[in-house]
């Protein structure tokens, strides 16, 4: 591995009780950008092991969370955990049932990486695209969204699709991503629908 695998990031979060270092990329992000407001409904996709529905749940409050991913997470208490595949669609319907409508959608969704950067970008798009389509069919107006996309190609090309739905659309890589990383997080805020 190109980088220290237990960082000062790794460290923090086990001192302060979250799950994984990946809380402090959604934590910088909400003090740039306010993401996050007492009572939003909020869908976390792509959650396990869950430290970004650790960090919603302070945010938003209990019973507000609704947590999704195909793997099994630990409870969180005040989260809502719902196993499943938000490529397939009859799934991504019963949730989108479930969730009602949202405030905040956030996804760290990422592709299983095989080491070939043009088809882990094309999968990470594919994800973010999920994403996206969950926020027109859930989201209210006003509402934030917060995605993880590798950089490449296809990138300029997704960021204009969010563009189109929210009123103001950021790209912003938080001083927690590694610096070897490719990943980068767009931010929607004032969702037009």
């Amino acid at each position: 591995m190109g980088y220290k695998r237990k960082d000062e990031y790794y460290h923090k979060a086990k001192e302060e009780g979250y799950r994984s270092r990946a809380v402090y990329k959604l934590k910088q992000i909400d003090e740039k950008f306010d993401v996050f407001y007492q009572g939003n409904v909020v869908v976390d996709l792509g959650a396990a092991p869950g430290s970004w529905s650790e960090y919603a749940v302070e945010k938003a409050g209990k019973e507000n969370v609704l947590a999704v991913d195909k793997e099994r997470m630990r409870d969180i208490e005040g989260v809502t955990f719902h196993r499943g595949d938000m490529t397939d669609e009859n799934f991504v319907k019963r949730i989108s049932i479930i969730a009602g409508d949202v405030d905040v959608v956030i996804s760290d969704m990422s592709p299983n990486l095989t080491g070939n950067y043009s088809m882990d970008h094309a999968r990470s798009i594919h994800l973010a695209k999920m994403a996206l389509n969950f926020c027109l069919m859930n989201m209210k107006k006003r509402g934030r969204f917060v995605v993880k996309v590798f950089q490449g190609e296809d990138f300029e090309d997704y960021m204009d699709k969010v563009k189109q739905v929210f009123s103001s659309v950021y790209g912003h890589s938080p001083n927690a991503s590694r610096e070897s990383s490719s990943e980068m997080y767009i931010i929607g805020k004032g969702f037009t629908g």
